[in-house]
């Protein structure tokens, strides 16, 4: 049986019980060390070269973002580095901008988050750190008051947690878990993928579909295949997973053997879904498909989903 390696999203200690201590927060962004990443409407800014084929995150110290006015002290703190000193993030909206027109010089490029990790043109630690940041402010920006008593929120924990000024209520950020499977016929030695209208043209994924409450991954992999494409699954097997900050997610990933073969797509989620022979994987695998159909790129665990099947791991 296949048992993947667990990759770790990132490299950084969240110091989870330190991070309550507003004297080691302000200690750690203090430290000559610390460096912190910028998005910018939610778009990170990044190093890329010229013709964008590679990038990486572009940090900066405290005194790089001081010195233009910008509100250093609202950075969130990501964790410590192996290295030595602090990793934080700071989310700027319009208005912050507005106020520091000359920082612009030194916030650019910025890329949407989506597609670097479609792309796969950034690795998987400055990735990671973007969307730890990227699902911090967006929880952030809908936690602003409390759903309890209605009184606003103030940020503790150096932006993990936001405590009610009213009733006291804390409230933590969330996560959502999203099941994403590959189906797989093995007596035809084929898989299951599906379009949807959100997708690049000619690009082809695996399933996914949320968890509900009360439900185990198993039951949702089994719920969401035959909702989106009305295919009976059995044999449920883990496979990985992988973070996924749009906005909150947490993807994990499946593998799954079909009991029936017959599409019936429900085409308020899906376009389309179709079985593919192992032979036309490979090839959309090494982009040389005859249809010009192809799957995401390395950095989705989709991908990760497809290969095991294309190398012969899932049977």
């Amino acid at each position: 049986m296949f048992i993947p390696t667990i990759r770790e999203s990132s490299l950084l200690d969240r110091q989870s019980i330190k991070r309550s201590d507003p004297a080691y927060i302000e200690a750690q962004l203090d430290d000559p060390k610390a460096r912190i990443l910028v998005l910018l409407g939610d778009k990170p800014v990044i190093i890329a070269d010229e013709e964008r084929t590679e990038a990486s995150a572009k940090w900066f110290t405290k005194q790089d973002l001081a010195q233009f006015g910008l509100p250093v002290e609202k950075s969130y703190f990501l964790g410590t580095h192996p290295e030595g000193g602090g990793r934080f993030a700071l989310a700027l909206g319009e208005v912050e901008v507005q106020h520091a027109p000359d920082a612009m010089q030194i916030l650019f490029p910025m890329v949407d988050l989506r597609s670097l990790a479609m792309q796969g043109i950034m690795g998987h630690e400055d990735l990671s750190l973007f969307g730890m940041a990227k699902s911090l402010d967006h929880w952030h920006q809908n936690a602003r008051f409390c759903g309890s008593c209605g009184s606003e929120n103030i940020i503790g924990d150096g932006g993990w947690r936001r405590k009610c000024t009213g009733c006291g209520k804390d409230q933590f950020p969330r996560t959502d878990p999203v099941v994403i499977m590959l189906i797989v016929d093995p007596a035809n030695d084929r898989c299951l993928l599906g379009h949807e209208a959100r997708f690049v043209q000619n690009m082809w994924s695996t399933l996914a579909g949320f968890l509900e409450p009360g439900e185990d991954i198993a039951n949702a992999v089994k719920r969401e295949t035959f909702e989106e494409a009305g295919i009976v699954v059995e044999d449920v097997r883990f496979h990985l997973t992988q973070p996924w900050p749009f906005p909150h997610s947490l993807m994990i990933g499946c593998h799954a053997i079909a009991k029936t073969t017959e599409i019936n797509i429900d085409p308020n989620e899906i376009q389309e879904a179709r079985w593919f022979s192992r032979n036309e994987i490979l090839l959309m695998l090494d982009d040389s498909h005859p249809e010009g159909l192809w799957v995401p790129g390395k950095q989705a665990i989709a991908r990760s989903l497809i290969q095991a099947f294309a190398d012969g791991e899932v049977q």
